[in-house]
């Protein structure tokens, strides 16, 4: 078993968001360490080319022999990788746009005769009909359900809200 392999998931945290050299079955790789899968110690590294384009690379932690750290990187960068797998149209909301979200939703749902209440400790989550949850930031996509044709109908409903609200 290789040093990599005997490290523990706190160790492979050091390594993170840093830019590396990995040695991994007599080839040599580089680049900067987004993650590290903590049961099998897999690699995942990202290589930023010209243009906004990065090429990612996984490497299988059994087939690791040496892992060291080139240069440490700074908070661009580290921004840079945490975002690099979310989408442009991924926005943060704050606490007082989530309400506003949920007070609309919730009201628009009584509106048109749908009992939902509030649930959870924060009651963040909006429970409709006791059969469907739908958590911040309250979009169709945040439904959940075990029943399909409700999960549908009640997404068609939010899909129609926001439209009509923006």
């Amino acid at each position: 078993m290789s040093e990599w392999m005997k490290k523990s998931p706190l160790e492979w945290e050091d390594y993170v968001y840093k830019e590396v050299r990995v040695i991994a079955s007599e080839k040599e790789y580089k680049g900067w360490l987004l993650t590290t899968d903590p049961v099998s110690a897999n690699i995942v590294l990202v290589n930023f080319l010209e243009d906004g384009i990065f090429s990612v690379t996984g490497i299988m932690g059994h087939s690791v022999q040496t892992v060291e750290t080139v240069s440490e990187g700074d908070h661009r960068v580290r921004e840079k990788l945490m975002h690099l797998f979310t989408s442009g149209a991924c926005k943060g909301y704050s606490p007082e746009d989530l309400e506003k979200r949920k007070s609309s939703l919730k009201k628009w749902l009584e509106k048109n005769h749908i009992p939902v209440t509030e649930q959870g400790d924060a009651q963040r989550t909006l429970c409709v009909a006791g059969v469907l949850t739908i958590d911040p930031p309250y979009a169709s996509e945040n439904c959940s359900s075990s029943n399909e044709i409700i999960l549908s109908r009640i997404q068609d409903l939010i899909q129609g809200h926001l439209s009509a609200s923006q």
